[in-house]
C-alpha cells in the first residue's frame, strides 16, 4: 500500500478520558466521529471509544451511521448530526439512528416512518436543533421553532430527546457572540419547557468549549432545571488536538491529549543530483550543492499537501525520527525529500503525520487547521 494511517486506540482512550476528566462525572459525552472519524477512520475510531467507555457517537449522515451500526450493533447511540433528506427515514428508522430536526418537513417524514413501522409504544428519537447565530442548521427563537417544539410534544411517534445548539467563537474567552447564544439557548430551553418537551439531554459546546470551559456550568444549570443532564460534543480533542484558545492560558484540556494518528509511507526511489539539479514541477528547487533525495509515493491527491512544497510552506517527514524537507513541489502522486545526511534505504518507513510532524504543523504550512488537515488524509486506517 503506498500510505496507511495507525490509529490508536489507547490514546483515543487516553484523550476521551481526558475530557471526561474536564467535564465531570455528571455529563454526558456524545464522541464525535463524524467526516469518517476526522480522518482516523470513522468504524476503527468508534469501535475504540466504545470499547473505553462511550455510549453516544456522532456521525455525519444516514449512510456513515449506518456502517457504523453495522459494525457496532445496537446498544450506542448513533445521532446523525447533519440533517438527512426525506428519502433517508427508513433507513433511519431501521438503523435505530437519532436524527438531529429542525424543520417541520423533518418532523413530519420521521412521522410517516415511523408510523409505517413501529408502534407508539418505541418513538424515534430525535434531537431539535436551535440556530442561536450560527444561520447554518437549526431553527431560529421564534413562531416556527415554537411550532416544532409544539408537534414535538404532541408527537405518539417521535419524542425529543436532546435539544441542542452549536457556538461559533467557543475559542473565544468572553466573547459577546458566545453570550448572546447562550442567551438565546436559555429563551429556546425556557420555550422548551411551556412546550411540554422534556429532553433527557442538553447539548452547546464541542472541543474548544469543554477546553475554554466557561459555558460549562451554565449548560449543566440549564439543564438541570429541564431535569435532563448536560452533554458535550468533542472531536478534535479525541483525536488529540484541539485549536489555540484566545483570552486564557491553558484550557481545561491542557497538555493532556495525544495525537491518536501516525500517518505512513515507505522510502520508493532514491537518488543522487548534482549541484545546478532542478527538482519537481516548474523547476521551482535547484539544489545549491550535491544532493541525495528520496521519493515518497504520495502527493496533494492523498491528502499530502501543494503547500507543503519547498519555498512555499517548508514542509518535511520523518525518517528515522528526524526532518527530511520537502524539496520541489508536491505532486498528485509523488514527493521528493531532502535525505543527505540521512542513512536512508529503499523501504524505509517515512512518517508524514505524527512523531515530530504534527497535524498543526501541516495546518500552518497551509493557512488552515488541524480538521482540514486530518479530514483530507486518503488512507487505509490501520488501528494499532
Amino acid at each position: 500500500m503506498k500510505s496507511w494511517v495507525e490509529i490508536s486506540g489507547a490514546r483515543l482512550a487516553q484523550n476521551l478520558h481526558a475530557v471526561q476528566a474536564a467535564v465531570g462525572a455528571g455529563t454526558e459525552v456524545l464522541a464525535v466521529v463524524k467526516a469518517n472519524g476526522y480522518g482516523h477512520d470513522a468504524v476503527v475510531a468508534a469501535q475504540a471509544l466504545v470499547g473505553a467507555g462511550v455510549r453516544w457517537l456522532g456521525v455525519s449522515d444516514v449512510e456513515e451511521g449506518a456502517r457504523v451500526r453495522g459494525l457496532l450493533g445496537g446498544d450506542v447511540h448513533i445521532v446523525v448530526m447533519c440533517g438527512f433528506e426525506p428519502g433517508d427515514v427508513g433507513e433511519i428508522v431501521a438503523q435505530r439512528l437519532t436524527p438531529v430536526v429542525w424543520t417541520l418537513e423533518h418532523i413530519e417524514a420521521l412521522e410517516r416512518a415511523a408510523q409505517r413501522v413501529q408502534t407508539a409504544q418505541r418513538p424515534v428519537a430525535v434531537h431539535l436543533e436551535v440556530d442561536t447565530g450560527m444561520a447554518r442548521q437549526g431553527l431560529a427563537v421564534g413562531p416556527e421553532l415554537a411550532e416544532a417544539m409544539r408537534r414535538l410534544a404532541g408527537s405518539p411517534w417521535l419524542v425529543c430527546e436532546g435539544v441542542m445548539s452549536h457556538l461559533a467563537c467557543a475559542e473565544d474567552a468572553g466573547s459577546a457572540v458566545t453570550e448572546r447564544q447562550v442567551a438565546r439557548f436559555g429563551e429556546a430551553l425556557a420555550m422548551a419547557a411551556q412546550a411540554g418537551l422534556r429532553p433527557r439531554l442538553v447539548h452547546l459546546g464541542n472541543t474548544s468549549a469543554v477546553d475554554e470551559g466557561s459555558t460549562m456550568a451554565w449548560v449543566r444549570a440549564a439543564a438541570a432545571g429541564l431535569g435532563a443532564q448536560a452533554m458535550v460534543r468533542p472531536g478534535l480533542a479525541l483525536y488529540g488536538a484541539a485549536l489555540p484558545l484566545e483570552g486564557v492560558g491553558t484550557g481545561a484540556l491542557g497538555a493532556r491529549l495525544q495525537p491518536a494518528l501516525s500517518w505512513k509511507t515507505h522510502v520508493t526511489g532514491l537518488r543522487e543530483v548534482p549541484a545546478g539539479a532542478t527538482v519537481g514541477y516548474g523547476a521551482t528547487f535547484t539544489a545549491p550543492r550535491p544532493m541525495r533525495l528520496a521519493l515518497l509515493p504520495v502527493g496533494y491527491a492523498d491528502g499530502f499537501r501543494r503547500e507543503a512544497s519547498s519555498g512555499v510552506g517548508d514542509g518535511w517527514v520523518c525518517l528515522g525520527g528526524r526532518r527530511a524537507a520537502v524539496v520541489g513541489r508536491v505532486s498528485m502522486n509523488l514527493t521528493v525529500v531532502d535525505v543527505t545526511w540521512l542513512a536512508v534505504s529503499l523501504g524505509d518507513e517515512a512518517v508524514l503525520l505524527g512523531e515530530g510532524v504534527g497535524a498543526e504543523d501541516h495546518a500552518r504550512w497551509c493557512g488552515t487547521i488541524p480538521y482540514e488537515i486530518l479530514c483530507g488524509i486518503r488512507a487505509r486506517a490501520v488501528p494499532v
